[in-house]
């Protein structure tokens, strides 16, 4: 009987050992972590206000300003920032980026794009239908911690068959990254 008590014994302690063996005064682990594309902006222009300036019925213009943060996959990634006119002018019987009043009547815009994205080259006719490019990235881009700067300068045509008052649109920047 005593046998077969110390062999229990012995046998529980058998078992119980690789339980105490993980308990000791240091440890370790392996911390892993996927880093993927990612993108972000902020307007910091929340309100644009276009203004004519100079000699009558020159186009109102003004600038928005925005701040980006982007990084691209680095062989084969790419990435872009766009701009939608989402809520055309209103009221009616002003400005309108899907129905101007006259021929020849157009919200445009032209870009700066600080490195690492190119900023569109030349005028984009905004549209309420198509997002239209403010800027393109490539493969290994990637912002500054803080953002970077990107700004688009709108030019609205200043028809004289606008009625007078105050017109608003909505415009929906979007950004992008693979």
């Amino acid at each position: 009987m005593t046998t077969k008590k110390n062999w229990l014994s012995l046998a529980a302690v058998l078992i119980a050992s690789p339980a105490y063996a993980q308990f000791a005064g240091t440890g370790t682990t392996t911390l892993s972590v996927t880093v993927s594309a990612e993108a972000a902006l902020q307007v910091t222009t929340t309100t644009t206000t276009l203004a004519a300036t100079g000699t009558i019925f020159n186009p109102y213009t003004g600038t928005t300003s925005l701040t980006y943060k982007i990084r691209t996959t680095q062989s084969t990634g790419t990435g872009t920032l766009t701009a939608k006119v989402t809520s055309d002018f209103s009221p009616a019987n002003g400005p309108s980026v899907l129905t101007p009043p006259s021929a020849g009547d157009a919200l445009t815009y032209t870009c700066t794009v600080a490195a690492p994205g190119t900023g569109c080259s030349s005028a984009q006719t905004a549209s309420t239908t198509a997002s239209t490019s403010v800027a393109t990235f490539g493969a290994g881009a990637s912002s500054a911690n803080a953002g970077n700067s990107a700004s688009t300068a709108w030019s609205l045509t200043n028809d004289p068959t606008y009625h007078t008052g105050s017109y608003s649109a909505t415009v929906t920047y979007t950004i992008s990254a693979t």
